[in-house]
Formats: C-alpha cells, sequence, structure tokens
C-alpha cells in the first residue's frame, strides 16, 4: 500500500506539465503584495507584511493598496489552489478529460476564496488585538496555527465533493478529528523540505539573491506538490484509493 507522499509524488511528476501551468498564479499571487508599494519582505520564499509598521505609519491610501492587493493575490491563490486540485481529481476518479472535470472552476474559486479570505480577516482582527495587548508575536502565530488546522480539509472538500463552503468547514473539522497524521506530515514535510531548499540556496547565490529564487521554487515546484498532498490526502477516505 502506498503512502500519501509517494501517491501526491506519482500525481506530481505525471503531470508536471500541468502543475507548472497551473503554479503561475501562485507566483503572481506572491508578486502583487511585493510589487506594491508595502512594508513587506521575503523569507524562505514567502511574502510578509510588517504589521508594526502599518500600526505606526498607515493612511488611508496605505490602508487602500494593502487591501486591494491582498484581495486580488487572495484570489490567485485560490485560482491556482482550485485548477490544481480539480487535476488529482480528474487523475484519481479517471475522468478522460480534464476540461470535464473544471467546470464549475468559478464557482469553486469564489468559494475557496472566501474561505481563505475570512482566514485572513480574522488574522489581521487577531494581530490587531495582540498588538494593543503586546502578544501580536505569539497570538497571531498560535492561532493561525489552530485556525489553519481546522480549515485545512476545507478547499479541498470544495473542489473534490462539490461542498459548500459550511459543510467544507464540517468535512475539514471531522476529518482532522479522524485523521489528523495527514496534517501534521503535511506540516513537518512543508518545513522540512522548505527548510532543506533554503539552506542550499543560500549557500549557492547568497542571502539577497536566495530570497527571491526561493520565491519561485515554492510557487512553481513547492507548494503545488503539497497541494496535491492535501487532495490526496482528503480522497484517502475512499478505501479503494488507499491502493
Amino acid at each position: 500500500m502506498s503512502t500519501v507522499l509517494e501517491d501526491a509524488w506519482e500525481t506530481y511528476t505525471k503531470n508536471i506539465k500541468l502543475v507548472l501551468l497551473f503554479s503561475i498564479p501562485f507566483i503572481i499571487a506572491f508578486l502583487i503584495p511585493l510589487l506594491a508599494p508595502l512594508p513587506t519582505y521575503i523569507s524562505s520564499g514567502a511574502i510578509f507584511l510588517r504589521s508594526a509598521s502599518i500600526f505606526l505609519n498607515i493612511n488611508a491610501l496605505g490602508l487602500a493598496v494593502i487591501v486591494v492587493s491582498s484581495f486580488i493575490s487572495l484570489l490567485f491563490l485560490s485560482f491556482a489552489f482550485v485548477a490544481i486540485s480539480l487535476m488529482v481529481k480528474a487523475e484519481r476518479t479517471f475522468t478522460k478529460h480534464l476540461a470535464s472535470a473544471i467546470r464549475g472552476i468559478e464557482k469553486y474559486t469564489a468559494r475557496v476564496f472566501v474561505v481563505l479570505l475570512a482566514y485572513a480577516f480574522i488574522l489581521v482582527l487577531v494581530n490587531i488585538l495582540g498588538y494593543f495587548l503586546g502578544i501580536e508575536t505569539v497570538l497571531t502565530p498560535v492561532v493561525g496555527f489552530f485556525l489553519f488546522m481546522a480549515i485545512f480539509y476545507a478547499p479541498t472538500a470544495i473542489v473534490i465533493d462539490n461542498k459548500s463552503i459550511g459543510q467544507a468547514l464540517n468535512r475539514s473539522l471531522e476529518l482532522i478529528g479522524e485523521r489528523p497524521q495527514y496534517f501534521l506530515l503535511w506540516v513537518v514535510s512543508l518545513v522540512l523540505v522548505v527548510s532543506v531548499v533554503d539552506f542550499v540556496v543560500i549557500h549557492a547565490t547568497g542571502t539577497l539573491l536566495s530570497s527571491y529564487i526561493m520565491l519561485v521554487l515554492n510557487s512553481l515546484f513547492i507548494l503545488p506538490y503539497f497541494v496535491i498532498f492535501q487532495a490526496e490526502a482528503y480522497m484517502r477516505r475512499f478505501s479503494i484509493l488507499k491502493h
């Protein structure tokens, strides 16, 4: 019986051309905040916003830029996630034509976008609360981790099973309770892969250049694999797909 890591790798390598095509929105999503005049920085192939700078120097225009760029970035992230998950669905359900599997992609993207937007909005509120309490460096990552764990399977449930947002969230909580090992494996594997690749790239190219190289590698290769991992782990509830 193959492991979920092996199944995800098989699907990833078998459909590498489509994976690369569908991963382009990931690059766009990460570049939007970087190109906007925001207090951002790159670390381990991801873009982060300096929240302290926002609280000290924010104005109406700056706030509008942050909201719009974040909105568009999340939209591209949602589309890429849906496209790659639909590819896995087509592969595992033996759909002959990918086109038949991506019908309603706009609907799936809209639902996934709402989930990601709600997640981001809650984190912003938690960060603001933590800032005024002086504990944002602890409160935001802790709440973010457990909230992410709760919604881990929600986007996949929307795409694979055409679940509504409410049904997808309920299904995600059920699966996390039933099979938390897949989530933990996902987190540990992602941290290990990003850390190793980041270490190699930094020593090969230098600190400044490595940040942008990691951004591309994460967008085109690493993140798509772990989206496939999520879909494979979700579909393991069907016993026939475990073999």
